[in-house]
C-alpha cells in the first residue's frame, strides 16, 4: 500500500466518511485525503482524466464508469442511502410538510425556496415537476452548485423570512450549530433516497490500498459511522 489513498467522493455522506476514513488509518491503513464534489462534477473530472484511488457517488453514477470501465464495479460496497429534507433557520418558523398537499402549500406560500444542483438538487427538481408546482415557484426559486452553498444563502436570509430549502438530510444535520435546522424528511410519497456506492478506479495508483478502503466501508464498524450521522442502510 501506498502512504496515501486519494478518495473523489459525494459531499452528502460527508461526517461518516471522515470517521471512517479515521479510523482506518489508525487501524494500519493509509491515510486518506478525501476530495469532495457533486455527482455530476465527479463525472466530469474523471471524463476529463482525473484518476482518484476510490470514488463515491450514486449508484447510477457508478454504474455509468462501470459501464466505461472506469472503476471496478464488482468491488464496490454500497455505503447506504440519504433522503431529502426540508431546512429552515432555526429561529424562523417551519411549514407543515407531513403530506403531499401541505408539502404544495409551503412552496406556494414560501417567500422563497432553495436548493442545489447536484443529486439531491435534481431530485427535487424531479420532485417539483412532478407535483406541478415547479413552474408556478420558478420566480422564487434560487439554486447553487453544491449543498454548502445553499446553507451559506439561507444562513444569511431574514430571520422572519418564509424561506425554504431543500438538500440531503446528513448535509442540512452538519449546519444545525450553525443556525440551520431539519424543518422535516419529505413526506413519504414523493422521498427520494440517493444511494451511494464506492468503488475502486480501474486504474487506480494504489489499487490495493483502494480496494482495502472501500472493503471497510463496507463493516459494521464503518456502517455504523455512517448510521451515526443519518446514512441509512
Amino acid at each position: 500500500m501506498s502512504d496515501e489513498i486519494r478518495v473523489l467522493s459525494g459531499g452528502a455522506i460527508e461526517p461518516g466518511l471522515v470517521d471512517s476514513a479515521a479510523a482506518f488509518h489508525e487501524q494500519g491503513g493509509s491515510e486518506v485525503r478525501i476530495t469532495w464534489a457533486t455527482t455530476p462534477v465527479i463525472l466530469k473530472r474523471i471524463a476529463e482524466g482525473e484518476v482518484p484511488d476510490v470514488v463515491i457517488a450514486s449508484r447510477d453514477a457508478i454504474e455509468s464508469l462501470s459501464r466505461s470501465r472506469k472503476v471496478s464495479a464488482a468491488d464496490g460496497v454500497s455505503v447506504g442511502r440519504v433522503g431529502i429534507g426540508m431546512v429552515v433557520r432555526d429561529r424562523a418558523p417551519a411549514p407543515d410538510i407531513s403530506s403531499v398537499g401541505a408539502l404544495k402549500y409551503a412552496l406556494l406560500d414560501a417567500d422563497s425556496i432553495v436548493f442545489n444542483r447536484a443529486s439531491s438538487g435534481l431530485q427535487v427538481e424531479r420532485i417539483l415537476r412532478e407535483m406541478g408546482v415547479l413552474e408556478r415557484i420558478q420566480g422564487k426559486v434560487s439554486r447553487y452548485n453544491n449543498g454548502p452553498a445553499m446553507m451559506e444563502h439561507l444562513m444569511a436570509g431574514k430571520v422572519q423570512g418564509k424561506e425554504i430549502g431543500f438538500g440531503a438530510i446528513v448535509e442540512i444535520r452538519m449546519f444545525e450549530d450553525r443556525g440551520l435546522r431539519l424543518a422535516a424528511p419529505l413526506p413519504p410519497e414523493v422521498q427520494y433516497y440517493t444511494e451511494y456506492v464506492a468503488a475502486p478506479m480501474s486504474a487506480a495508483a494504489d489499487p490495493d490500498g483502494a480496494r482495502a478502503f472501500v472493503q471497510f466501508l463496507g463493516t459494521p464498524e464503518a456502517r455504523g459511522y455512517f448510521a451515526a450521522c443519518g446514512v441509512e442502510e
